[in-house]
């Protein structure tokens, strides 16, 4: 897999422990006490996990193709594709679905690449109109199909643990392209496939 253009941090495991411990200070609680001694260590691992987008280049799980497809010729829609994210502002988790579709040209891609570019995108700071653009430009470009649709809903923390702490409510964006935007009836058909 391609990395990403971005380049390299040079803050190292340890530097990310020390502000997880300094983080734990601030809070109020000791770093060193039983419960916590291990907590850096897992936070800045897990953030290695939560944060992998970095690390990747989404693009590059499109570019492997299938053109044997027995002329089909109909939308792919692939849904409820279950993501985590975190909200660029907040730093807090941004949880819900997407669901992708594109209308072939003259080849397809493996579904579960659809779903990879999804993570790809997820698993970095981000805002959800960012990421669903981000989603639809990539299945454009690197698949060249006749049109792409991406709907997400996602449920931001920021909103619902904090803030206007408004429970329950959700956000839905969506992004599309060629046919899927542009003929009536295909848009009718995208829409009515995915979730609502």
């Amino acid at each position: 897999m391609r990395k990403s253009s971005a380049p390299r941090s040079a803050v190292t495991q340890s530097d990310a422990e020390a502000a997880v411990r300094t983080l734990i200070e601030w809070a109020g609680d000791t770093p060193d006490r039983e419960g916590l001694l291990d907590t850096p260590a897992r936070v800045a691992r897990s953030y290695r996990e939560l944060f992998a987008g970095y690390e990747v280049d989404p693009r590059a799980y499109l570019e492997r193709t299938f053109e044997e497809v027995g002329g089909y010729d109909q939308l792919v829609v692939l849904k409820n594709i279950r993501f985590v994210s975190f909200c660029e502002h907040h730093m807090l988790p941004v949880v819900g679905f997407a669901h992708v579709g594109y209308l072939p040209t003259d080849r397809v891609v493996g579904i579960s690449k659809l779903a990879r570019v999804v993570r790809g995108y997820a698993r970095r700071l981000q805002i959800q109109e960012k990421m669903t653009s981000e989603i639809a430009n990539a299945i454009e470009e690197v698949l060249r199909p006749q049109g792409v649709g991406v709907v997400i809903q996602a449920e931001h923390s920021c909103m619902t643990l904090r803030g206007v702490d408004a429970p329950g409510t959700s956000l839905t964006t969506s992004a599309l392209r060629g046919v899927v935007r542009d003929d009536a009836r295909t848009r009718e058909e995208f829409l009515r496939l995915v979730p609502g």
